[in-house]
Order: C-alpha cells, then structure tokens, then sequence
C-alpha cells in the first residue's frame, strides 16, 4: 500500500520583484510540509506566465532546512506575473505560490504638468486626472512608474513633453502618487 503524499508549502521570505534592466530578482523562501517541517533536497521553480502558460525562469535545490534562494536578470523591460513552484514527487505533494508583478525598468527623463483643457488623446485634464503625456506611445498604452518606493500604473492621455530630453510629463494627479519632485528621473516599464 503506498503512503498519500504529504501537503506542502511555500512560504516567500523576501522577494525582489521591482528592478532596472540589467539588474537581478531575487526570491528567498521555504518548502514546508503539512506540520511546518522543513522539505530539504527538492526543486522549487521560479515561473512567468507567458503567452504559452507557465514557463521555467530559474530553478534552486532546498537546503537543509527547506530553504532557497532564486535569482533570475530578465532581459526585457514590462509587467509579468510570475510564481513559484514545487512540482511534487513520491512524498510529498505538489505546491505552488503566486508573487505578483515582476515590473523591469529603465530610467527615464520626466517632468510634469498641469491645468485643465482637453488631451491630445481626447479626454478632460483635471487635478485628478491621472495619465502621462508621451510623444510616440498610442494613446491608451498602460506605463508603470516608479519614483522612489511608490509605483503607479497609468495610461497615455496626451502628447509632449516638447523639452529635449524628457519622455514623459506625468499629470499633477500621477506626480502627487509618486510623490515626485519637478524634474528628474522615474523608473519605466516602456
């Protein structure tokens, strides 16, 4: 009679999941089993949701005490979901444990902007607007935006900036969230 394999989990102790292209995430963590005991000697796999579903990023073994340690240097900038994944054997059974958004950025110039009218991309600029203005994004395409510790996710409502150099003018709404200063440098997922 053969034993039902054991309950696991994965228990995320840090995670790195906001970096600039070139640089490495970072995932630390456990495999547990049902009663808290360390799973030392099994793979835990790094994953992405692609087009295709679920594909392997990078692999570790535990140690002795269930831990690992992941890293992986995306190669492209954007959002992607990723999770982690332990697939399972004879004792003990599979698990898996959802990460949120990878976000890899490049720096980028910006400035902002203010006031009320109508945007290039048809809408109303208001205070609460939030958005930026791009000079080549269609109208529409979602950027994420990090300055400092805070992130946003905001469409493309308008055109400019028109100074040599800048990328972006956020909207006083989006420069508020960031908590962003005049000019300077955010970090940009296009």
């Amino acid at each position: 009679m053969f034993a039902t394999p054991v309950h696991t989990t994965i228990k995320v102790h840090s995670e790195q999941l906001n970096v600039l292209e070139g640089h490495a995430t970072s995932i630390t963590g456990k495999l547990l089993e049902e009663r808290h005991d360390a799973i030392p000697g099994r793979i835990v796999a790094l994953q992405v949701l692609g087009d295709h579903g679920w594909q392997t990023l990078a692999r570790a073994r535990t140690a002795r005490h269930g831990r690992f340690r992941l890293s992986f240097r995306p190669r492209r900038i954007g959002s992607r979901q990723l999770r982690l994944r332990f697939q399972g054997d004879a004792t003990a059974a599979s698990s898996r444990k959802r990460l949120g958004t990878l976000n890899v950025f490049r720096l980028a110039l910006a400035s902002w902007y203010g006031g009320g009218g109508t945007t290039a991309c048809g809408g109303q600029l208001t205070s609460y607007t939030m958005g930026v203005a791009n000079k080549t994004l269609p109208c529409g395409t979602m950027v994420t935006l990090r300055y400092g510790s805070n992130t946003v996710r905001v469409p493309v409502i308008d055109r400019g900036p028109y100074v040599e150099g800048r990328e972006f003018d956020l909207t006083e709404a989006t420069k508020s969230a960031l908590g962003f200063g005049g000019v300077g440098e955010v970090w940009s997922t296009d």
